[in-house]
């Protein structure tokens, strides 16, 4: 299983370099099959779309829900089976074991995979009381699982993975009740997601994107422009995962940096962390009229059809892109919104490396840009000191720091928490061995 937000697969992905487009093209045909069933099939209660709907095999009666009984005999044998890293381990070999071609299946560096996998195990165990959360997190995790090719079978051969692990892991002191706990934990985010591939059968599981404009803005930073085949549905404040073909396989997370417009674009900002990545590929290594592909678009940063108030809005490095998307979405709109605040953090001394986006919707007259410049300068040192922001809705983009940092800072300020909305922070807990992260709205 990928993590709320990366978007690799891990149960299997069914599509090695020399097959992937024979595979995926049998998906599709498969695909169109079963969504032809569905749509001739008699309504009937609890039928696709109906009441009670069957969240996949073994969920004829809706998906069973393990509780807090399961969460409590994981948490309790916790220590038997952590570190994740050596339990995920053992499930990889043990996989790979008994499928020795699925190996091939999967990106050659295995790092990114592995480290997901233990925050997903991490999510999943602090929400089990949360059981809501956890499907709506799944579903949408089974429809982006779409552009792998994953399908039952392999969530399948993910288990017994799984529990193979847990016995070598856990050795003399494996239980009955241990092996339940975690597949009852298992099948029940499984459920979630079968049915939102279900839900999913009618759009692509990936669309084709050529690249129509590559501008390198630094030595490690570059704005993308893409045009996809077909329509791709996105709004402002939303991201979407990128795949480039010189990573089969790979995918990140990146926030689109523009809102939907008539010639069909999408812009991303895509700043490279390390060597052999897929932000290196992007940035340095990619140019105009090569192909990527892209998966659907998730994420609840969007704005309100109506506004409770003014906004705010406070962006730091690459988080720019989430905030210049919803900004040109504002501009589009009429009548004019409200009063809009702009906390702009930047580490370029030169200034934003969008500075001309950002003087362009500057003359916007509902609109004021408080800048912050140079390495180490945050834009939440600066909200305290320019008003009251109890009454506004506020948006929080960009790194993992400054944004935790910003949620701080604006509920110490008044804003209640339900009306500041963010890229997720990493979840903590002392029972857990290491933090759990939801769905972030750039990852590299």
């Amino acid at each position: 299983m990928s993590t709320p937000h990366s978007a690799s697969g891990t149960f299997g992905h069914p599509g090695g370099a020399g097959r992937s487009g024979e595979y995926h093209a049998l998906l599709a045909r498969h695909d169109a099959m079963r969504l032809r069933r569905m749509l001739l099939a008699p309504a009937r209660p609890g039928g696709p779309g109906g009441p009670g709907a069957a969240a996949g095999p073994g969920a004829a009666d809706g998906p069973e829900i393990p509780g807090t009984a399961a969460q409590a005999v994981i948490l309790r044998d916790l220590p038997l089976v952590t570190p994740f890293d050596a339990l995920i381990g053992d499930l990889y070999d043990a996989m790979f074991e008994r499928h020795p071609y699925l190996r091939s299946l999967f990106p050659d560096s295995m790092e990114f995979q592995r480290r997901h996998l233990a925050e997903m195990f991490g999510y999943l165990i602090e929400h089990l009381d949360r059981p809501d959360e956890i499907e709506a997190t799944c579903a949408r995790l089974g429809r982006d699982h779409r552009k792998l090719g994953v399908r039952p079978a392999h969530y399948q051969t993910f288990e017994v993975a799984l529990r193979e692990a847990l016995r070598r892991r856990a050795g003399a002191h494996w239980t009955e009740e241990l092996d339940w706990a975690w597949v009852e934990m298992l099948r029940f985010a499984v459920r979630a997601m079968v049915a939102g591939a279900d839900a999913a059968l009618t759009e692509p599981p990936y669309w084709h994107a050529d690249v129509t404009g590559h501008d390198r803005r630094g030595p490690d930073l570059a704005v993308l422009r893409v045009r996809p085949r077909e329509p791709y549905p996105f709004r402002a404040g939303q991201h979407g995962a990128v795949e480039s073909p010189l990573l089969p396989h790979s995918w990140r997370q990146y926030s689109f940096a523009c809102a939907p417009d008539p010639a069909g674009e999408v812009e991303f900002h895509v700043r490279a962390v390390g060597p052999g990545g897929v932000s290196e590929a992007l940035v340095a290594h990619t140019r105009v009229g090569d192909t990527l592909r892209l998966g659907p678009a998730h994420g609840g940063m969007t704005l309100d059809e109506e506004f409770p108030g003014d906004l705010l809005l406070v962006a730091g490095g690459t988080g720019w892109a989430t905030a210049k998307s919803l900004l040109q979405e504002l501009a589009a709109r009429r009548p004019a919104p409200p009063g809009v605040h702009l906390f702009l953090g930047a580490r370029e001394e030169a200034g934003p490396y969008d500075g001309d986006a950002v003087a362009e919707l500057a003359r916007r007259p509902w609109l004021r840009v408080h800048r912050t410049v140079g390495p180490g300068v945050s834009p939440v040192q600066e909200l305290e000191r320019h008003g009251d922001w109890s009454g506004h809705l506020a948006y929080v983009s960009g790194p993992p720091g400054m944004v935790a940092a910003a949620v701080a800072e604006l509920t110490a300020l008044g804003v209640p928490a339900d009306r500041i909305r963010h890229d997720p922070l990493p979840l903590t807990s002392g029972a857990l061995p290491g933090p759990a992260a939801p769905v972030p709205a750039t990852a590299h």
